[in-house]
């Protein structure tokens, strides 16, 4: 077991003690002692009868009286008041009265004698008088500009801030750690290296110096770090990217050359520096150049990551959220040699994770975690252990021992929407508004060939959304189709569209569905190659480089021009206008469906996917579209087209993820992110799983 550390004494929580007892005895002295007079009062007192003992303090010059009976002190003056001072008396001299006062005293010769003495101080009071003013004063000073500069002060405030767990502290596992089995698969070679590195260095094997886990956020990746240090049972040393930094110059790295020292000196070891983007950004960014303390702190770590010997056993795990913005020198081979994807976990994941999570939460026997895992594709680990939390919480709340059904479905609403806004009153106009603007959305979804069907449709606020339509995924999908983004578009067109037929009068409440729709359209044009006059040509921004300074040294621009930027906004609208006129296909051609469903809404206010099945059992569905394959003409004869290997084509393509189409009628789009969208008050749809996923299409209504 590592050696515990000693702690250090705070002298200032001895300091301001004593001094206050200091004080504190000093006003009791003068509460509890004796009564002062002037000199000449005192010498009338002593020379009087009423004196039993007599003591005189050369060293203070002070004669303390005591008397057979209480002495009055008579006023003198207009100030001053009669007032009765008791038998203890004292009043001082000057040393000219000295001898005076001594006859005086031998001749009274008080009934209970007389005293005369002159205090020694020892040396350590005397040492004590001098120097503990000014230790009080520098001990203040101290203390404010600690304050002041918000760090530590004198030799310690340039070390780094780690926190180290010992061999008994991390008790996290791999068994902790669920939906991540290729992340636990990679570093299960790093705990070996810790426990038995001879094993690989027979081989002449180099085991990796860093590991880089990057992925969304609350995926688990600190979770991970904990774990290898729990699994190889080795010192862990923690710290954030952000803490290196500080107000001067130099102390950056310094901090990093004081952590690796003592990583080697308990050795193994893991380190792990959390949120690394803070400090390895890429150098020379930004107008004007890149911060030099920054800069110099990333020199450092990179000059700490060569100084690693092959026969060191102190691994470096760092985590980020943004691998684009390290810097290449970071990343290359020697320093960190592997990274480590920590992604969004599948459906199998996450079951496990909700199992993990589930550990201490009473449930009821009808409560499937599998049924959960189908219904939050998209969902972190995080994400998934606010649900089970959540629903804990509304189960407290409403005094019951179980957790049901009821609130799983209204945590995993609260999680994506935002809770339910129960005082949020709207009239009969805007109720209609919202059903049918909701029941558009439904009814689109469900005459398409290309989505999932629908799950759940409501008209109840919550959060910013006054309503919104679930569309769930049958499985996980990592990428989409042509078909499946022109049916997104669709479905976002349906809650306008429904407005314009039925009240002939279109609503604000539409503005964030043709916000994502037009993003989605201008994806499939700049982005995924999915028009015939652009072509398969990346013309969209990456909005992944933050370096504005570099782009501007580089000299890059827009990159397109005039005339394409034209035909892309004509190839974006064209694509809308086709999506809006299938929207009224559908709804002209299912009019009594919708009304329907707007009744069934604003009678029941929710509905589920066994009544939503029920409504759609008459939607006439819309007939396939034609084959769109790019410059296919230039197929050489005879070529064969469709019949893949392997694909069953009698089952439709799904889409991959669900789209929860929130109702914000006249409110302007929260900027605020949720698990399951984009932004609250925006289509609430899981984010895309996949990198070649498009933008989910939805309703703010």
């Amino acid at each position: 077991m590592a050696e515990k550390k000693k702690k250090k004494i705070n002298w200032l929580y001895v300091i301001i003690p004593v001094l206050a007892v200091i004080i504190l005895a000093s006003m009791l002295g003068r509460l509890f002692g004796p009564s002062t007079v002037d000199t000449s009062e005192g010498l009338k007192i002593l020379e009087g009868n009423t004196v039993e003992r007599v003591v005189v303090n050369d060293s203070t010059q002070q004669v303390n009286l005591t008397l057979s009976e209480p002495y009055t002190h008579k006023a003198v003056d207009e100030m001053d008041r009669e007032r009765n001072l008791g038998t203890q008396i004292s009043f001082t001299y000057v040393r000219a009265q000295a001898d005076d006062i001594l006859s005086t005293v031998k001749d009274l010769e008080p009934t209970k004698g007389w005293n005369a003495y002159y205090p020694q101080p020892s040396a350590w009071m005397t040492m004590l008088q001098l120097f503990l003013p000014v230790l009080l004063i520098f001990a203040l000073i101290w203390f404010f500009a600690s304050r002041m500069m918000g760090t530590r002060m004198m030799g310690s405030f340039g070390q780094s801030r780690v926190r180290e767990i010992n061999q008994e502290r991390p008790d996290i596992t791999f068994d902790d750690v669920a939906g991540e089995d290729e992340a636990v698969e990679e570093l299960e070679e790093i705990r070996e290296f810790l426990v038995a590195p001879e094993k690989f260095h027979k081989v002449g094997a180099k085991i990796p110096r860093g590991v880089m886990l990057y992925g969304p956020p609350g995926t688990g990746k600190t979770l991970l770090a904990k774990a290898v240090a729990g699994e190889a049972n080795v010192p862990f040393f923690s710290i954030a990217g952000s803490e290196f930094m500080e107000l001067y110059v130099g102390m950056g790295a310094k901090r990093v050359r004081d952590l690796f020292d003592k990583a080697k000196e308990s050795a193994p070891a893991i380190v792990f520096v959390d949120e690394i983007d803070a400090v390895g950004r890429h150098r020379g960014s930004g107008i004007g150049g890149g911060n030099d303390e920054r800069e110099q702190t990333l020199n450092q770590l990179l000059v700490e990551l060569d100084g690693f010997d092959e026969r060191t056993n102190v691994i470096l795990i760092a985590a980020t959220n943004r691998p684009d913005v390290l810097d290449p020198a970071l990343l290359r081979p020697g320093r960190f040699d592997r990274q480590i994807a920590v992604e969004a976990p599948d459906l199998k994941g996450r079951a496990a994770i909700l199992k993990v999570h589930s550990h201490g939460k009473p449930m009821t026997d009808d409560v499937d975690l599998q049924q959960i895992a189908k219904r939050t594709p998209g969902f972190t680990g995080a994400d998934l252990a606010n649900v089970l939390n959540e629903a804990a919480l509304l189960t407290a709340r409403s005094n019951a021992d179980l957790i049901d059904n009821r609130a799983i479905d209204e945590a995993i609403d609260r999680v994506i929407a935002g809770p339910q806004k129960r005082t949020r009153v709207m009239n009969d106009h805007d109720k209609a508004v919202t059903a049918y603007h909701e029941g558009g959305h439904a009814l689109c979804a469900a005459a398409l060939r290309y989505t999932d069907p629908v799950t759940k449709v409501t008209i109840l606020p919550r959060g910013r959304a006054l309503g919104y339509t679930m569309v769930m995924p049958t499985e996980d999908r990592f990428n989409k189709t042509r078909n499946q983004l022109l049916d997104d578009l669709v479905y976002s067109m349906g809650g306008r569209v429904a407005e314009e037929l039925v009240f002939r009068d279109p609503s604000t409440g539409a503005a964030n569905d043709i916000e994502k729709a037009t993003q989605s359209a201008r994806a499939m044009v700049t982005d995924y190659g999915m028009s015939d006059r652009v072509g398969l040509v990346k013309l969209g921004q990456s909005n992944t480089d933050p370096f504005v300074g570099r782009e501007m040294g580089r000299g890059e621009g827009r990159d397109v021009s005039e005339t394409l930027a034209g035909i892309i906004d004509e190839e974006v609208r064209r694509l809308l206008d086709d999506a809006t006129r299938e929207a009224w296909q559908i709804l002209t051609k299912n009019r009594h469906v919708l009304d329907d469903l707007a009744q069934r809404l604003l009678d029941e206010e929710t509905l589920n996917e066994k009544e939503l099945a029920q409504i759609f059992e008459p939607v006439i569905k819309q007939p396939e579209r034609e084959v769109w394959n790019y410059q296919a003409d230039a197929a050489i004869e005879g070529a064969r087209f469709g019949d893949p290997i392997g694909v069953n084509t009698e089952e439709a393509p799904t889409q991959q993820a669900p789209t929860l189409a929130p109702d914000t009628h006249g409110e302007p789009a929260s900027s605020t992110p949720t698990p399951g969208s984009t932004t609250a008050g925006e289509p609430v749809a899981p984010p895309s799983t996949g990198p070649a996923a498009g933008p989910e299409a939805g309703t703010q209504h």
